[in-house]
């Protein structure tokens, strides 16, 4: 059950917060301008790049990598080369994680390496077998640990990771809004170099800002009536996420935000871009997770009772309503099942901008329900 009395108590807020992640999504912006300033120091402006790579490789445990493979490989455009490598292994831990290069890479090929732990002993295996095959390698990762020194060995790129004293007080969560930065600025900043994608350094300066203007808005001193992610949080306590996303860029926020209730919230959700999503997912909304499927729900007694899980459709969209939309059909769809809506759209600016807000909102909206749900 959800405590929505929480979320209008900033004090218990932060006392219920024990591992961050309310203070990571604050200073998301913070973590973009230390990243990038982990960066420029690395040496990535000064780097003299020979042309494109052919395929971009990246490796790495958790959300977090696969969050930003997945926002990379979308930024590059059609056609992108980006490759997450996923990991074998029997368990979920640094010493059992397993990554292998695919047999084609060699020397015009980058590999990209992002953890946040950095003790992982494949991840430095890997860096020496991608030497030995003569692929560029560049890891994010934290300072002082063995991988830093596996790229060295490598002749590779390190660039420290971006961290706040408060992420070694508690095992830090794949899906937090610190790491998932922390981790993307770096390489945005290399691909820009190497004119993979375009995020040159005053795009992150206004990406930076962007994240700032919504910990104003969406931060725990800012009452639910007026704070977009404590409202969709709020909507979101006894439903099943339904989660459609237009537009390019907003499909990795959907796939982030997901992933992000299911490991900080504890709660299940599913995600599909329109129009697709209307075929994927409309058995769901005729079911008995509509909110029409209990006739009998006004009447029954629920005192003694958990509420019924329903479905919500949260549209994402990273473009204004204009044009061509499947919003108009998404909107008609579920009102027809008597399913409810939440909309996001962000402020108009560029395309990094705008998939930075829609992630920061998400990422604030899964934070305040884990807190009020106790997650």
């Amino acid at each position: 059950m959800l405590d929505e009395s929480l979320l209008d108590t900033p004090d218990d807020l932060a006392e219920a917060d024990r591992r961050g992640l309310l203070r990571g999504a604050a200073e998301a912006g913070a973590r973009v301008r230390t990243a990038a300033r982990h960066a420029t120091e690395a040496g990535v402006g000064s780097l003299k790049p020979d042309g494109r790579p052919r395929a971009v490789l990246i490796a790495g445990p958790g959300a977090a990598a696969t969050h930003t493979a997945d926002l990379l490989g979308t930024l590059a455009g059609p056609g992108s080369p980006v490759t997450r490598l996923a990991p074998t292994g029997v368990a979920p831990a640094a010493g059992a994680l397993r990554w292998e290069l695919p047999g084609w890479a060699g020397s015009v090929d980058l590999l990209l390496i992002a953890t946040p732990d950095g003790t992982e002993p494949s991840l430095g295996l890997l860096a020496e077998q991608a030497y030995r095959r003569g692929c560029s390698v560049a890891a994010v990762a934290p300072a002082g640990t063995p991988l830093a020194e596996a790229v060295a060995g490598a002749h590779g790129l390190f660039v420290p990771m971006a961290t706040a004293p408060y992420d070694h007080e508690e095992p830090l969560a794949a899906s937090s809004p610190g790491v998932f930065w922390a981790l993307l600025t770096p390489l945005l900043a290399l691909l820009d170099r190497i004119g993979l994608l375009t995020a040159p350094p005053e795009a992150l300066e206004r990406v930076a800002d962007r994240l700032d203007h919504i910990a104003e808005g969406c931060g725990p001193a800012i009452a639910t009536y007026s704070n977009a992610a404590k409202t969709l949080a709020a909507e979101l306590a006894d439903a099943l996420p339904l989660v459609w996303t237009e537009g390019a860029s907003a499909g990795p926020a959907g796939r982030r935000f997901a992933d992000a209730l299911a490991e900080l919230a504890g709660r299940p959700a599913v995600v599909a871009e329109l129009p697709e999503a209307l075929a994927a997912h409309g058995a769901l909304l005729a079911g008995h997770l509509a909110a029409s499927a209990d006739p009998d729900d006004f009447f029954r007694d629920r005192v003694e009772e958990a509420p019924a899980l329903h479905a919500r459709v949260v549209l994402l969209r990273d473009r204004p309503i204009s044009g061509l939309t499947a919003a108009s059909a998404a909107r008609e769809l579920a009102l027809s099942h008597d399913t409810p809506v939440s909309e996001l759209e962000p402020e108009e600016g560029g395309e990094l901008e705008t998939l930075a807000e829609l992630i920061a909102v998400t990422d604030f909206a899964a934070v305040y329900l884990a807190l009020a749900s106790r997650a």
